[in-house]
C-alpha cells in the first residue's frame, strides 16, 4: 500500500509539473502574437488618425498597378538632383561608418519606446496631420520640403509599393517620409541615392497603386509627415531578426513593421 501511494504521489508530482511548464509557454506564446513586443493598447494600429478618411486625397488620378516583367530602363550616367534641395534645421547626423547587418540570431529582444517626459497628446498630433499618434513625438522634429523630379515621384511612387505596399496609405506614407528625412537629414539628393546608401531592399518593378501615389503626395507635395519623429530604419521581425535595429531609437510598430530613428543626429 506505502509503495503504491508512493507512485500515486510521483504521478501527481509529475503531472503538477507538466501543467505548470504549459501554462508558462501559453503565456509566452499568447504574449508573442502581439505586435512586435507591444500591448494591444500601445498598438500603433489603435492611434491612426480619426480624420484619415478626410485626411487621404481623392483627386489624384485613379491608376492600375502595372507589374514590370523586365529590368527598368538604364539609368543616366548623371543621377538627377532634386529641383529643391532639402533644407533642415536641425543639424545633420553623421553617416554610419558601417553599413546596419542584419543578424539570424535565435532572439532578438524587442526595443521599446522612450518614455515620455509629459502625458502625451495623441489630438494634437493628429490635429496637425500626423497620420499615427505616438507616445515619443519629437516636438522639434522638422523637415524640410523637397520638391520631387518627375523621375524621382515614379521611383517612389514604386518603391512605397514595393516596401510597404500592404500598409496601405499610411504603411506607404511611413516609407515615404523616411526617404524625405534621409534626403533631409543626410543630404541625399535623389530617391535613387537613398535607395543605394541606405540598402532599400524593396522591389521598384512592380508598379504601383493609388494608396502610394496619395501618400508620396502627402508627405512631399503637402509637406506632411507620417508621425511626429523622424524615421530613419525599418525592418519587419516576421520576415527577419535584425539586432542593429533593436538598438536604435525605436519610434512605433505598424502592422508588422517597426519603424526606428538612430540615436543623436
Amino acid at each position: 500500500m506505502k509503495f503504491f501511494n508512493k507512485n500515486v504521489n510521483k504521478v501527481l508530482s509529475i503531472i503538477l509539473v507538466v501543467l505548470s511548464v504549459i501554462v508558462v509557454l501559453q503565456f509566452v506564446c499568447s504574449n508573442g502574437t502581439l505586435n512586435a513586443g507591444e500591448t494591444p493598447k500601445e498598438s500603433a494600429m489603435a492611434r491612426v488618425n480619426p480624420n484619415i478618411q478626410k485626411i487621404v486625397p481623392t483627386t489624384v488620378a485613379p491608376t492600375t498597378t502595372v507589374p514590370v516583367e523586365t529590368t527598368t530602363a538604364k539609368p543616366k550616367k548623371k543621377k538627377p538632383k532634386a529641383t529643391t534641395q532639402p533644407q533642415t534645421k536641425a543639424t545633420k547626423a553623421t553617416k554610419p561608418t558601417t553599413q546596419p547587418v542584419t543578424t539570424a540570431e535565435a532572439t532578438v529582444p524587442f526595443a521599446t519606446a522612450i518614455p515620455p517626459k509629459e502625458p502625451v497628446d495623441y489630438q494634437s498630433q493628429w490635429d496637425a496631420g500626423y497620420l499615427v499618434a505616438i507616445d515619443n513625438p519629437d516636438k522639434t522634429y522638422q523637415c524640410a520640403k523637397v520638391t520631387l523630379t518627375d523621375e524621382d515621384r515614379d521611383l517612389l511612387e514604386r518603391l512605397c509599393m514595393g516596401e510597404f505596399g500592404s500598409g496601405g496609405f499610411i504603411g506607404a506614407a511611413l516609407i515615404a517620409q523616411s526617404v524625405k528625412d534621409a534626403m533631409c537629414f543626410d543630404g541625399y539628393p535623389t530617391v535613387a541615392s537613398v535607395i543605394e546608401n541606405c540598402h532599400y531592399t524593396g522591389s521598384t518593378k512592380i508598379g504601383t497603386n493609388q494608396e502610394c501615389i496619395q501618400a508620396v503626395s502627402y508627405i512631399f507635395d503637402e509637406n506632411k509627415d507620417a508621425v511626429q519623429h523622424r524615421i530613419m530604419y525599418m525592418y519587419n521581425p516576421d520576415m527577419v531578426q535584425s539586432a542593429f535595429h533593436e538598438s536604435q531609437n525605436y519610434i512605433l510598430t505598424y502592422q508588422t513593421v517597426r519603424f526606428f530613428d538612430r540615436w543623436g543626429y
